[in-house]
């Protein structure tokens, strides 16, 4: 999902997922911590430390909406000093973890998927069910809003492209597909929407390479319930209805729910 910076930065981008037997809600900080590094990060945090973005596009639903505004979190996955690694909670990127990264494709444009694969992970999709290492994954998170099917789509990579691929994707059907099977190469990530039918995602444009990530969604600040195209557009037009729909509407289209919601990744136990 395209993530958009809040009029500081946008991504082409829930209710919780409830946990199960087979998956759990498993955050790799507590939520003290997670509160504490949100509030310390809220006082303190430069865009060196966080950035703001906005939810643009549908991709992500229902885990994050179009008109979520996000605080990402951009130390989680930098690379820890001598001294900060025994600090700061460093982390590599995890199954289940939600990522904001730069687009491969056009790095000016920043999306927001999970991250369904990590490197030597072998991956498939079939009847839209994702195996993982020859595991089938159990997604609570996940949503089949798209009634038609799409053979390529829901049996990945096994069936021919409907659509025009970009390059990158090309590339890793050529190079990396062993056995019926993506495996995920070095240093990269494959990462799909939860919105899974109508997600532009790695099925489409390739791998996520470590470089791109930027950090992790850490809090919903603030969410409005607008539409792609006054989040998206930078034309004088839209930006003039969206700021005329917050002056008529903004206590009644403003997500009070939603507000100050911790956003956590969800980790299986495979």
């Amino acid at each position: 999902m395209k993530a958009t910076t809040d009029r500081s930065k946008t991504a082409v981008a829930e209710p919780a997922p409830s946990v199960d037997a087979a998956l759990k809600l498993d955050p790799p900080r507590g939520t003290i911590a997670e509160w504490a590094i949100t509030i310390l990060l809220l006082l303190f945090g430069t865009t060196t430390l966080v950035q703001a973005f906005v939810i643009p596009t549908g991709s992500m639903e229902d885990t994050l909406l179009i008109g979520d505004h996000l605080l990402v979190d951009k130390l989680a996955y930098a690379p820890g000093g001598k001294v900060s690694k025994f600090i700061l909670p460093y982390e590599e990127p995890k199954h289940g973890d939600i990522i904001v990264f730069r687009y491969p494709v056009d790095i000016s444009q920043t999306f927001v998927k999970r991250v369904i694969g990590v490197p030597g992970d072998h991956l498939k999709i079939v009847n839209q069910q994702i195996y993982r290492n020859g595991i089938k994954l159990n997604e609570p998170y996940v949503y089949h809003k798209n009634p038609y099917p799409d053979s390529y789509r829901d049996n990945f990579p096994s069936s021919e492209p409907n659509l025009m691929l970009m390059p990158r994707a090309k590339e890793m059907l050529d190079n990396n597909v062993v056995n019926g099977e993506v495996v995920v190469p070095p240093a990269s990530f494959f990462a799909m929407g939860d919105n899974r039918d109508n997600s532009l995602d790695s099925r489409y444009w390739g791998f996520v390479p470590r470089e791109n990530i930027i950090g992790k969604p850490l809090i919903i600040y603030w969410s409005y319930d607008a539409n792609t195209e006054s989040l998206a557009s930078s034309s004088v037009n839209a930006l003039g209805r969206h700021f005329v729909d917050l002056a008529e509407h903004f206590f009644t289209k403003t997500r009070w729910t939603r507000t100050f919601r911790l956003i956590h990744g969800y980790h299986s136990d495979n």
